[in-house]
């Protein structure tokens, strides 16, 4: 047998793919597994052992259309579903598999209130699109493989954060999924511990800011590192604090803590922090910590985001309480501290 798998973004959605990957090589053996994604977005899958073969999608889509019927599949995962994925799947003429987007809920959700979206994560909707193939979900969470040979040492950061420290990722697709540089600093204030600052290098002058408070316990690595290398300093760090993205995913692979920050989106849509055996009506891991604003009517507005707060108060952010993310951050600290210890 020989499948392709389609997912071409963007980081968060390909991490949450990789279950799938997985439990089809083990339990599908002497299957070959192609996936195809956007050329940006190979550095995620490069290191995964699970493909045989990577293919990217470019500007031309005929392009890879060509090199796809080359490869004579037999199957197609099809785990992003939509027009691009359509004119592929018609093109290639073999038997493909899609998973539910569930968009008419979504919009549901997003514009009448009305929450008929699933009890789970968006990990076990990829998983009905190879049910047919006999694949099954083996709990096991997300994977994220790391280039070897390319660690980073300790002269990469600061001396002040050696023993430890927590990581802050402030970047985001959407403004209006990102806490706001205030909101930042004041949850930098709260923090005892030493903090890395992660994001893209679009985030880095926001980074400077925040960090500007405390130049010693705040680096702002925001821009110095590629995405493997910020990967490696979440795997890293004790405790995550995360905005929705990509970031906070990783860090679920890793299995590290993540304290998760919603803006206008809202976990009901599926891409809360995964780690194999949760979902939001029980709460069973104690590795993932939600953080909220429950009170809006307007919330969520985007099942996606926005440059900025269409009613333009932006509360769903700004009325967080730092000191409840502080309190959980200790408590996730100590618990780290405890397990290492053991």
């Amino acid at each position: 047998m020989k499948a392709l798998v389609i997912r071409f973004s963007s980081i968060g959605d390909i991490v949450l793919t990789t279950p799938v990957l997985r439990c089809f090589k083990q339990q599908l053996p002497d299957a070959q597994l192609h996936y195809l994604t956007k050329a940006a977005n190979g550095t995620l899958l490069v290191n995964n052992p699970y493909i045989d073969k990577l293919h990217y999608l470019h500007k031309d889509l005929n392009d890879v259309i060509e090199e796809l019927k080359k490869e004579k599949f037999d199957h197609i995962i099809d785990l992003h579903n939509n027009v691009r994925t359509m004119r592929i799947k018609k093109a290639l003429k073999v038997k493909s598999y899609a998973f539910p987007k569930l968009n008419v809920k979504k919009w549901a959700l997003t514009n009448l209130k009305i929450n008929m979206m699933p009890d789970k994560s968006i990990v076990e909707r990829y998983f009905e699109a190879v049910i047919p193939l006999g694949v099954k979900n083996d709990g096991q969470g997300l994977d994220y493989f790391l280039p070897k040979g390319k660690e980073l040492t300790n002269n990469d950061i600061p001396m002040s954060h050696w023993s430890g420290y927590v990581a802050f990722v402030i970047g985001g697709s959407y403004n209006t999924k990102k806490l706001p540089v205030s909101q930042w600093r004041k949850l930098c204030e709260l923090s005892p511990y030493p903090i890395m600052l992660l994001g893209g290098p679009e985030d880095q002058y926001e980074g400077s800011e925040i960090a500007s408070i405390d130049n010693i316990k705040i680096y702002n690595s925001c821009g110095k590192f590629n995405i493997n290398e910020s990967a490696e300093l979440v795997k890293n760090a004790r405790v995550v604090v995360s905005n929705d993205t990509g970031l906070m995913h990783i860090a679920t692979a890793f299995k590290k803590p993540v304290i998760s920050l919603w803006g206008n989106t809202t976990p009901e849509m599926g891409m809360f922090p995964y780690y194999g055996y949760n979902n939001l009506a029980e709460r069973v891991t104690p590795l993932s910590v939600i953080v909220e604003n429950k009170t809006l009517a307007c919330r969520p507005c985007s099942k996606l985001g926005y440059n900025k707060c269409p009613k333009g108060h932006f509360k769903c952010m700004n009325d967080l309480s730092m000191e409840l993310v502080a309190n959980e951050l200790i408590k996730q600290w100590e618990k780290a501290i405890s397990k290492n210890k053991q």
